[in-house]
C-alpha cells in the first residue's frame, strides 16, 4: 500500500493517480454535508440556483458531528453511511466534486459517475469520531443553519486519515473483499495468524 498526502482542492490529474487500498492523509478544506444538506443543493442544481459552495476539486465528508465541547471546535465526527447520498451524487460530480469519504459501498450509478468525471471515495474509520475530530482543527457554517448538525460546514483538516475505497477506475475495496471471502475454500482461514 502506498500512503500519500494530499492537499484540497485536488485536480482530477491527482485523483487519477489514486488506487484502491492507497493510504491519504488530507490537508485543507473538506465540506461536510449529510442527505439533508445534499437534498437541498440537488433542489438548487434542479431550480437552476447557484450552490452554495463550488464543488469544482471540493471534498465532501459524510458527516452529522456532535455538539462541540468545552474547548473544541467540533464534537465527535464519525463518517455516515454514503449510500444515503447515492441518489444526489452524480450531479455533484458532474459540477466537478473530486471526492467524498464516508463508509460503506456505493451504488452503480456512483461509480460510473465517478469513472466518467474523475473522482475518488475515500473511506475513513467508521467508530473512529472522536479520533477523526481531533484531525479537524476549524469549522466554518456554509449554509442550511436551520439543519442542525446536517448543515453544510467548511472543515479544515490536517492529516486526515483515509482509505481509497473506490478509485476512478473504478475498482472497488469492498469488492475485492467480498470477492476473497466468497472464493476462499476454507473462510476461517482468512483469519489464521501465518508464521
Amino acid at each position: 500500500m502506498v500512503t500519500r498526502r494530499l492537499t484540497t482542492p485536488l485536480t482530477e490529474d491527482e485523483v487519477r493517480s489514486l488506487k484502491v487500498g492507497d493510504e491519504i492523509l488530507i490537508d485543507g478544506y473538506i465540506y461536510a454535508a449529510r442527505d439533508a444538506a445534499h437534498k437541498r443543493m440537488i433542489t438548487s442544481i434542479e431550480q437552476g440556483q447557484q450552490l452554495p459552495f463550488d464543488p469544482q476539486g471540493q471534498m465532501i465528508y459524510y458527516v452529522g458531528p456532535c455538539p462541540a465541547p468545552p474547548g473544541k471546535v467540533i464534537g465527535s465526527a464519525g463518517p455516515t453511511t454514503s449510500g444515503r447520498m447515492d441518489a444526489y451524487t452524480p450531479p455533484l460530480l458532474e459540477r466537478g466534486l473530486r471526492g467524498m469519504i464516508g463508509k460503506g459501498d456505493r451504488s452503480q450509478a456512483v461509480v460510473d459517475a465517478m469513472k466518467k468525471h474523475g473522482a475518488v471515495y475515500l473511506a475513513a474509520v467508521g467508530g473512529a469520531g472522536v479520533y477523526l475530530a481531533e484531525r479537524i482543527v476549524s469549522v466554518d457554517p456554509v449554509a442550511y443553519p436551520e439543519l442542525g448538525p446536517e448543515a453544510l460546514l467548511r472543515l479544515e483538516v490536517r492529516s486526515f486519515p483515509c482509505v481509497v475505497a473506490i478509485d476512478c477506475e473504478g475498482k472497488n475495496i469492498y469488492e475485492q473483499v467480498r470477492r476473497k471471502l466468497d472464493v476462499s475454500p476454507n473462510k476461517e482461514e482468512l483469519y489464521d495468524e501465518k508464521p
